[in-house]
């Protein structure tokens, strides 16, 4: 196995270096996950071996292999993650009083963003010579493990929550994963996880503590800088959960500007939910809970492992993190589905949320320009979307039943008006 760009394994408390063959996790100068590695590369050698023109092609993200951790002999495990579209949104753009771009990444192969790190775990499983993969999740890494481990001839095995979403649950199944909802918390399942990890020796897909994860992600930031070359956005924005989504983004669009491909980086934005928002209240250095109650369950985490490198990121890059209540994560769904047709599973829509919560509050201004990153689709969790709709309207087979709904006339022209936010009825609606 020859990783001969990747220097070495830094731990983000101590600073301590370790050969990428030495450590397979996280520090053991450190209890428990507390010691999460970075992955330092040689960029030297990166350049070398990187020779894909930078012309907005991207196929999937494996035209970032020269920047990705596996070895030179290595065969990928894709089914074709990454290279997801970057849209114009004018309609959004017009609600929410800002230039808003959206990247789709509800189109990778199981529907969610967290595709691009499961090919690299999948990968890296399969270098390592392990048979059984494993990891914590709220129903999309658990998706997309079992997908991967599926494409790879590997054994899934995952823990969810016992209250995660059905569809997220069916979707593993299917892909023929063991999946073993356990009758507690995220963070329950998650620390069963890392017990198995010890005890069997299965591969870990985590990706607070599997430092080859982060990595996977990080291709989005390449995407982003790759398509926005001639116009970089003053913000990007992400939900966050675990942290190790928006960490990884930036730390792509940060090496391609550290490298001269790009000429400027964005802000980052990270928006969480009120009821899970423990990096936001680490960031401001608020008290936090560590309970978390949100629809978004893809960010429901009350200990999110990765809040030390999620930080990072916002300070780095001079950005800044802010809460969104449900009724408005659940309005942002309906209002990108509605003014763009893209269907977005609440987690997905947060951002949307967080920019109308960004813009009121001056953090961005009217003439800047903001990409909002969707990380997975709608149809990952239609029973949150029920919730935000009004519901199938019944109606007899006659077409007076029609004509008594709407003004019917010879032609039907669209106004071409501007759509607003809409606020949800309810306690939580309009707050923060």
């Amino acid at each position: 196995m020859t990783l001969r760009h990747v220097r070495a394994l830094e731990c983000t408390l101590c600073g301590a270096t370790y050969d990428p063959t030495e450590v397979v996790y996280t520090c053991p100068e450190h209890d428990g996950v507390a010691g999460i590695l970075d992955v330092v590369y040689d960029y030297d050698e990166i350049v070398d071996r990187f020779d894909a023109p930078l012309d907005g092609r991207i196929d999937s993200q494996w035209k970032y292999r020269a920047f990705l951790p596996v070895a030179d002999d290595a065969d990928p495990v894709t089914l074709g993650e990454g290279g997801t579209d970057l849209l114009e949104a004018p309609r959004l753009s017009a609600a929410l009083g800002v230039e808003t771009l959206v990247k789709n990444d509800g189109t990778n192969p199981t529907g969610c963003f967290k595709d691009r790190a499961t090919s690299v775990a999948a990968t890296k499983a399969r270098e390592l010579g392990r048979k059984v993969v494993t990891c914590a999740s709220t129903g999309n890494a658990a998706a997309s493990l079992a997908g991967y481990a599926a494409r790879a001839g590997l054994d899934a095995r995952i823990f969810v929550p016992g209250d995660a979403p059905e569809g997220k649950l069916v979707q593993p199944l299917v892909y023929g994963a063991d999946v073993l909802a356990v009758e507690g918390s995220y963070d329950e399942a998650y620390d069963l996880s890392l017990e198995v990890t010890d005890e069997y020796g299965w591969y870990n897909r985590n990706a607070a503590i599997n430092p080859f994860q982060i990595e996977g992600k990080r291709t989005v930031g390449h995407e982003l800088a790759e398509q926005t070359r001639e116009a970089v956005p003053d913000w990007i924005v992400f939900s966050m959960g675990d942290g190790c989504t928006i960490a990884g983004c930036w730390k792509g669009f940060a090496e391609f500007h550290e490298l001269g491909f790009v000429e400027d980086t964005p802000k980052m934005l990270g928006v969480q939910a009120t009821g899970a928002s423990a990096i936001h209240d680490a960031f401001h250095a608020d008290d936090a809970d560590e309970l978390a109650e949100t629809v978004a369950d893809s960010i429901e985490v009350g200990r999110p492992r990765n809040t030390l490198k999620a930080c990072r990121a916002l300070e780095e890059s001079g950005g800044t993190a802010v809460t969104v209540s449900d009724g408005e994560i659940l309005a942002a769904e309906t209002l990108l589905g509605r003014l763009e047709g893209i269907y977005a599973e609440p987690a997905g829509a947060a951002p949307i949320a967080g920019i109308r919560t960004a813009r009121e509050r001056g953090i961005v201004g009217p003439d800047e320009t903001v990409v909002a990153v969707v990380t997975g689709t709608g149809l990952k969790d239609t029973a949150s979307a029920r919730e935000a709709t009004d519901g199938v309207t019944r109606i007899e087979p006659a077409l007076a039943e029609v004509s008594s709904r709407y003004d019917v006339g010879e032609t039907a022209v669209a106004d071409g008006g501007e759509d607003t936010f809409p606020r949800t009825d309810g306690p939580e609606a309009g707050t923060r």
